[in-house]
């Protein structure tokens, strides 16, 4: 009797063991990555909004299940130096992506080092399967002096990609209807050209890829996706009729409903795109496309839950910049007009984090620390990063909130040129500087005109003193050039 007591206990004891064993490993177990971010996809297109006109079911419920920071910015509103800020962690002076990687600025070191410490390297480094879809431009091709054809796109070798063991990327194109695409293996002059809609084309890429029939990534290790979608980047005409359908009895007059919608190009700015009269009527398209890249992610997102990969994956989106779209009379990005300026950013994890709306003043640099944050990695961080770690908002535990954010816009051959400003709670200020030194100064107060209609500067001297005063500290602080 007393032996089977004993074998009892000591049954028990083990059956114990195990179930801790597996809580354990349960415990542990890293979450996914999922991290898409949208070619010039401005904030008003998310459809939950109710701003733009336009059809996002799925990025919705990202939203609506997770945490959408309602006041994120692309600091340096231009495609590289945002991929730049958020691979590295860093602002465009200290990472170098100071504007648009291309020939003619290589020779400034306008590309990202294959010495930095980025995302994915510290992903990498600690147990990730990391892969990169779509567009990377963050390459810089062979130099061409100036008055020679630039050139933009660029093969990334290998010793280049900062970890990311699954390559199918491009540098840089707008070949929406016919892409093409290196692959991990592919060599320089070995591109794959495909007949298909690019975000389709690679939400089909990404299935495969969650499938892992290939092998296309570790079977048993947590993988982290970077998906850089082109589309809604120009030109917008390139979307299949499908979408473009959707908009077939509309005007662009119509559609283009916000307040401060200009038809002609303003003489008193000093910074933007001044082709509003040429491609304004194209808005129905961009909404189009709008339409088109969420269908694609909902695609993607029934894979994941297909899969069995859902609930263990952080999916984020994210864009490089905005869209002005006609706007203050402006097209494009680069300036610091909300359309342009603010981004999308969701975080969307139910299994670990309540769904809500956070306003904190979050910007790019700080993406990569709070998701790492996020993720466990608090501690992986690298020491060059200048973002912080905002994960703990995440939780709904107190941090540090930041009072402003910067607007960056500047040139590589000189650093020291372009415009600067931030925002705040209230204001949005920006200071554009010509070649001569000459400033010109722009001052909205958003908290009451939320369609900076106004340029404030100029009537009250102590509030255009105090924002002065303070983008300089900002500015020292970062050892700015622009400041001397």
């Amino acid at each position: 009797m007393k032996a089977i007591q004993i074998y009892l206990i000591f049954l028990v004891m083990v059956l114990s063991s195990c179930s801790m064993q597996k809580s354990k490993v349960k415990e542990e177990t890293k979450p996914n990555l999922l991290f898409i971010f949208a070619d010039q996809y401005r904030r008003p297109a998310l459809g939950f909004l109710n701003e733009d006109p336009v059809l996002t079911p799925n990025i919705d419920k990202l939203a609506s299940d997770g945490v959408f920071f309602s006041r994120a910015v692309a600091n340096h509103p231009l495609c590289s130096p945002y991929r730049g800020m958020l691979m590295t962690g860093q602002y465009p002076l200290s990472n170098g992506v100071i504007a648009n990687c291309n020939s003619a600025r290589t020779a400034y070191g306008n590309f990202l080092k294959p010495e930095q410490e980025c995302f994915s390297d510290v992903l990498a480094e600690n147990g990730y399967s990391a892969a990169y879809l779509g567009k990377w431009h963050l390459d810089g091709p062979e130099p061409t002096a100036p008055g020679e054809e630039v050139i933009w796109d660029a093969w990334c070798p290998p010793e280049n990609r900062h970890g990311f063991s699954f390559w199918y990327a491009y540098g840089t194109h707008n070949r929406h209807n016919d892409p093409y695409y290196w692959t991990t293996n592919a060599g320089k002059d070995e591109k794959t050209t495909i007949n298909k809609w690019s975000p389709e084309h690679e939400a089909d890429i990404l299935i495969s890829y969650l499938e892992n029939n290939h092998n296309q990534r570790e079977k048993d290790a947590p993988f982290a996706m970077f998906w850089s979608i082109n589309p809604p980047h120009t030109p917008f005409k390139e979307v299949p009729e499908k979408y473009r359908n959707h908009y077939k009895d509309e005007d662009y007059h119509s559609l283009l409903n916000r307040e401060n919608v200009k038809f002609t190009y303003p003489d008193d700015l000093k910074r933007g795109d001044k082709g509003v009269e040429r491609s304004i009527d194209q808005a129905p398209d961009y909404f189009a496309c709008i339409n088109g890249v969420d269908d694609q992610i909902g695609r993607v997102i029934e894979a994941l839950k297909k899969s069995g990969l859902y609930e263990n994956t952080i999916i984020v989106f994210s864009a490089d910049h905005g869209e002005m779209l006609g706007s203050q009379g402006l097209m494009h990005k680069n300036v610091w007009f909300r359309e342009a300026y603010e981004i999308p950013f969701i975080v969307h994890f139910p299994q670990k984090i309540s769904a809500k709306t956070e306003d904190l003043l979050i910007n790019v640099p700080d993406f990569m620390p709070t998701l790492l944050g996020l993720m466990g990695l608090e501690d992986k961080i690298p020491s060059s990063v200048e973002g912080q770690d905002y994960s703990k908002v995440l939780f709904n535990e107190a941090v540090n909130r930041p009072d402003k954010q910067l607007y960056f816009g500047s040139e590589p051959s000189d650093p020291s040129s372009g415009a600067r400003g931030f925002r705040n709670n209230e204001y949005t200020f920006a200071v554009v500087k010509n070649k001569n030194g000459e400033k010109y100064y722009y001052l909205y107060h958003d908290a009451v005109d939320p369609f900076q209609m106004k340029n404030i500067w100029g009537q009250d001297e102590d509030l255009d003193q105090k924002m002065e005063q303070e983008l300089a500290a900002l500015l020292k602080s970062m050892n700015d050039p622009w400041i001397n």
